[in-house]
This record gives C-alpha cells, sequence and structure tokens, in this order.
C-alpha cells in the first residue's frame, strides 16, 4: 500500500507530525479484538465541536469500502476508515422535482449532497436549492458566518456537484463555469444572477479551496463588475492565493485564502488500470488473477495527492482560526472529498477505483491522527450514494459468470478477488449506473453519536449544526 508522499519544503510541524503519523496508520493493520466499549463510551459524549472534518467518499457504498480492504490490506486487516467508534447507515434517496412527497430511490451527487449540506431532500441536479430551487444555507455558508474558518478540497473538479453544494445555488449542476450556463440562464450575471458555481464559490470567500477543474475557472465571466475578466482573476482581484502545483501548495500561508487549482478537469487517479470487460470463452482471462499497477503515469509530483491536501488544509485552517480569535473560540469547517471512486466505478475500473479508495483511506488516516491531538474536533467518514461495483464469485466460467463486465485481481492475500460492474448491460465504456442503497456514516468526536443506527442523510446535517453550535 503506498505511503503518504509530501514535499515537505514550506510545510509546518504540523504537516511534519501528520506525516509520520500517516506512514504508521495509513498501511493498514491486521484485525484487532480490543474491547472498544471505552472508545465508544467517550466518543458517544455530546457537547460542542471546535472544528469538523467531513470526509465523503463519492460512490463508496459497503461494497466499495470491502473490495478496497480486501485488495489493499487483506480480509483481517482494517482500513483507516475501519477506526472510527461509532458507524450507522443512511439513506440517500432524492426527491421528484414535481411531486416532492414522492421519493426517487437513485440519487446523484448533486441531490445527496444538498441533503447532508442543507438538510432538506431536493431533486436530481439540484445544488443546494429546494425543489422550488429556492436557494438553502448551506452548512459551510452558516459556520463560516458563525466565525469558522472554512474550506472544501476534492479530486473532482471543485466545480463538481459535491464541492459545489457547500458554497453556491444553481438548478443544474453543469452550470459549472461562465461558458457552461445554457441551462441556467436565470443565473448567469449578466442576466443579474449569482452567476456559474465556480463564480459563486469565489464570490463566497471560503479560506481553502483546492481541488481540480481550473479550465472552468479560466472561463470568462459575462456579467456584473467583473465582466470580461476570467473567475481566476476575479478570485485574485478579491485577494485569493491562486496555486496550481504542489509547490505553490506547500509555500501558501495563512495570510490569503487559498485556492488550488491542480488540473484542468478532474485530477488523474493515483493508479491504472484496464476496464473490466465481459466474460469470454478464454479460460486465462476469467481465472487468472492480475494485480493493479499502484501508479498512474497521468499523474506528476507537481499534483498533489488528497492526503497532502488534507494536510496542508489543516493547516491553513487552523492558523486562520488562530487569526479569528477575536470572534470567540471558533474553529474550522473541512470537506474533504474522494470523488474518483465514483467516476472510476462509473468507468468499471476497478483498479484505479481500488486507488482512489486507498489515497482517500490515507486523507482519513491524516484526520484522524489530526484528531487524536484535537479532542474538540468531529470527524465524520461517508459516502453520498452507493454504486455498482460487488464482490462476486470465483472463477467465472460459462456455467456461471456475470451478467455485466468483471475483472479479476489478485489481493495482498494473495486470493483471487473479483469484481463486478452490472448495473448496466453495455459494452465497455459505457458509463455504470448509481444504486439507491443506504451507504455507511462512521463518526467520533462531539455529537458523533448522531450518525448511530438507520439515520438518513438530511439527519448529519444537523448532527454537524448541533456540533458547531449552530442549532
Amino acid at each position: 500500500m503506498p505511503r503518504l508522499r509530501l514535499n515537505r519544503a514550506g510545510a509546518g510541524a504540523l504537516a511534519a507530525l501528520l506525516l509520520v503519523a500517516t506512514a504508521a496508520v495509513g498501511a493498514g493493520a491486521a484485525a484487532r479484538h480490543d474491547d472498544p466499549t471505552a472508545a465508544a463510551r467517550q466518543a458517544i459524549q455530546g457537547g460542542r465541536a471546535k472544528n469538523v472534518i467531513l470526509f465523503i467518499g463519492d460512490g463508496m457504498g459497503d461494497s466499495e469500502i470491502t473490495i478496497g480492504r480486501y485488495y489493499s490490506v487483506g480480509a483481517a486487516g482494517r482500513l483507516n476508515m475501519d477506526r472510527l467508534p461509532l458507524t450507522g447507515e443512511y439513506t440517500t434517496y432524492a426527491v421528484d422535482q414535481a411531486n416532492p412527497s414522492m421519493p426517487v430511490y437513485v440519487p446523484d451527487s448533486a441531490a445527496t449532497g444538498t441533503g447532508w449540506s442543507t438538510g432538506t431532500k431536493t431533486y436530481n441536479n439540484a445544488i443546494s436549492v429546494n425543489p422550488a430551487d429556492q436557494d438553502l444555507p448551506t452548512i459551510l455558508e452558516q459556520a463560516q458566518a458563525a466565525g469558522f474558518a472554512t474550506g472544501d478540497i476534492t479530486t473532482a473538479e471543485l466545480t463538481d456537484a459535491t464541492p459545489a453544494v457547500l458554497a453556491s445555488h444553481v438548478n443544474l449542476r453543469a452550470c459549472q463555469g461562465p461558458a457552461d450556463m445554457a441551462t441556467c440562464p436565470q443565473d448567469r450575471k449578466a442576466a443579474g444572477g449569482p452567476g456559474s458555481i465556480a463564480e459563486q464559490m469565489v464570490d463566497h470567500h471560503v479560506d481553502v479551496l483546492m481541488g481540480g477543474g481550473k479550465a472552468r475557472f479560466d472561463q470568462i465571466s459575462d456579467g456584473g463588475p467583473s465582466a470580461g475578466t476570467s473567475v481566476t482573476s476575479q478570485a485574485q482581484a478579491a485577494g485569493y492565493n491562486v496555486v496550481t502545483d504542489t509547490t505553490g501548495m506547500q509555500a501558501a500561508s495563512a495570510a490569503k485564502p487559498v485556492l488550488g487549482l491542480f488540473s484542468s478537469g478532474n485530477m488523474p487517479t493515483e493508479w491504472a488500470g484496464s476496464v473490466a470487460t465481459p466474460f469470454t470463452t478464454d479460460t486465462a482471462a476469467n481465472t487468472v488473477p492480475t494485480p493493479c499497477t499502484q501508479s498512474n503515469p497521468a499523474r506528476t509530483d507537481a499534483m498533489p495527492h488528497l492526503s497532502q491536501m488534507t494536510i496542508k488544509s489543516l493547516e491553513l485552517l487552523e492558523q486562520k482560526a488562530a487569526a479569528n480569535r477575536g470572534r470567540g473560540n471558533k474553529g474550522f469547517f473541512l470537506q474533504v472529498e474522494g470523488a474518483s471512486i465514483d467516476k472510476q466505478d462509473h468507468a468499471a475500473n476497478a483498479c484505479a477505483q481500488i486507488g482512489e479508495t486507498v489515497e482517500f483511506d490515507n486523507a482519513v488516516g491524516v484526520g484522524l491522527e489530526y484528531a487524536r491531538t484535537h479532542r474538540d474536533t468531529l470527524v465524520i467518514v461517508t459516502a453520498d450514494h452507493g454504486h455498482t461495483s460487488q464482490i462476486v464469485e470465483f472463477p467465472q466460467t460459462a456455467a456461471h459468470h456475470s451478467a455485466g463486465l468483471f475483472q479479476t485481481l489478485e489481493t495482498v492475500d494473495g486470493a483471487p478477488l473479483v469484481v463486478s460492474y452490472a448495473t448496466v448491460a453495455s459494452p465497455p465504456g459505457t458509463s455504470q449506473d448509481h444504486t439507491g442503497t443506504e451507504v455507511r456514516v462512521a463518526a467520533q468526536g462531539p455529537q458523533a453519536a448522531g450518525v448511530l443506527g438507520i439515520t438518513d442523510q438530511t439527519d448529519l446535517y444537523h448532527t454537524m449544526a448541533r456540533a458547531l453550535g449552530l442549532e
């Protein structure tokens, strides 16, 4: 399992501490049989949190977690995300826009993100608006107004649905940049609206924004006082330090808000791999397990890993919160998204999917190590919705095989792991579908007991709001 790689030039003591800790916990460990009572008792206490760190594994249902665990640390191993003491499941359904009392059982990331960020169910494709297309206040906006520092980081484009729900409001998630507003004409700045997702995120003055999507921010605004200039230029004019590589990120300070744009579109995946394929009569193709390639030539050292982005975000937000102490003893709110678990599930690419799960888990390890020395931090690890991948029987035979696409991998145990993608009956290259299953939500820290049992995604908003004293 790859260790956290960090260019420590310009990094503070916090980053160095977390680097050592993540190298230790990120490798996974064999299952232990300690009595968890004390950890659960401590976590179940209520109270207020100074900080909230929300980890979202996009498309990371229970099956995706299990696949990542079995491949990388083995059947008896445990991931960082398995270490949180309180665990539940929550439902993720969306609603029909024309009839909000009617559930839509298979949601997208826009509706689900709106659920946890606002506490309100909405329709697929909606970004923090209700079914009547009215703006809904988000947990980030409320935390910001109350004096908390705020951060929003992702491996997707920053304007993708999950990061977008915290700091923008549009009726269709596709309205990512000024040139993408054909389906949201009423929101264009030229029409007197708030602008695209990219424009709104900059206008929100979030303290830390990091991810991909540079091409969206390089688009030109069509209205308002900044008409004719790029969103990137508007960010710089608003005081943002715009950084585009690992070195720039590491050198950034909390003196200015930070906008990190590390790729034109979505950030390249950690691992490479071939996509799953249908059953064939070639016995070797069905029964010979293969390992994943744990690197991706498209990813360079200039692109930070999610765990590095998490380390730097915690450093910056802690410094920013300290500078805000005149507004009360407030800390920060940070959302961390591992976006391409979902995207590689859509692509039926098991190795790339697993690599994204492993790196997301490295980032979780960073958050848990931070919380170890900052007990007033609520850490939550969850997903937005379920997805298609399933573990199925080995070997696949002519008489008994997946109806869709599959891939046979060799795990760290040396055992075969068959990953099947069968929500869409189609040739390779056609996007697989989300599923409507409930997904895991785990937590530790103040108000963590809010995740216990079977809850709904909208309940997570209230757990975080209570922890931050917002309700």
